[in-house]
């Protein structure tokens, strides 16, 4: 049994392996989740937070190839690979996708409990922090920030990046202006109310170029909500 329970996304259509591997991992402790619905793979990632995926490569819609790739584009979770074609080729461009490792079906259990500990431990035993804050489709990544939004992702400014971080971390309530304007100008020197309804309008027209509209809501008096 493990000490931790990590969250494994597990992404295969096949419903018999699935329920097979989802009854193993959970066997060993894992919290575990199976996708239903395989056009929006990412979608389930975001909302279930996983600390591993095990990722097939022939899927509905979208093959594992491209899942990678999106999930690499917001994430460093470990990947690794669950695949009948496993050839050379398959298994060099599952890696260069950014997948982590690769196991051929069928497979033995134990080997893939084993991989799956070892990867969590390389990947977890210094730093178990989570680093990305998603909502309604959007990630926030904390170390680099940015913002991804359907594939699509947003340098942010030092401004843009704390008044999103302070409005997602108090999500579903009202973040008061004084609040935001001392987390941006953390100084004892006046700033005008209206530079901070500035850095917000700047905010939100580039949040509505990516796709996000009404995504910041003002509450008049008040200050500002993320919902």
């Amino acid at each position: 049994m493990t000490d931790i329970t990590y969250k494994i996304l597990i992404v295969e259509d096949d419903d018999t392996i699935a329920s097979a591997v989802l009854n193993q991992v959970k066997g060993w402790g894992y919290e575990a989740e199976c996708v239903q619905d395989f056009s929006k793979v990412l979608d389930t990632f975001v909302a279930f937070e996983p600390a591993l995926i095990l990722l097939d490569i022939t899927l509905p819609f979208h093959n594992g190839f491209f899942w990678c790739q999106e999930i690499r584009k917001i994430s460093k979770v470990p990947i690794i690979f669950l695949s009948s074609a496993s050839d050379n080729m398959n298994i060099i461009m599952a890696m260069n996708m950014g997948a982590d490792d690769f196991i051929a079906k069928p497979f033995d259990f134990s080997v893939l409990i084993a991989k799956m500990q070892a990867l969590l431990r390389r990947s977890y035993d210094f730093s178990s922090e989570n680093n990305l804050i998603a909502c309604k489709g959007a990630v926030l990544n904390l170390r680099d920030a940015s913002l991804t939004y359907q594939g699509k992702k947003l340098e942010l400014t030092k401004n843009d990046f704390k008044i999103l971080e302070t409005l997602l971390s108090n999500r579903g309530k009202t973040v008061s202006r004084d609040t935001l304007m001392t987390k941006l100008w953390e100084t004892d020197c006046y700033v005008d109310e209206n530079t901070l309804t500035v850095n917000v309008t700047r905010l939100r027209k580039k949040l509505e170029e990516l796709g996000l509209t009404n995504f910041i809501i003002t509450k008049k008096g008040l200050g500002y909500l993320v919902e």
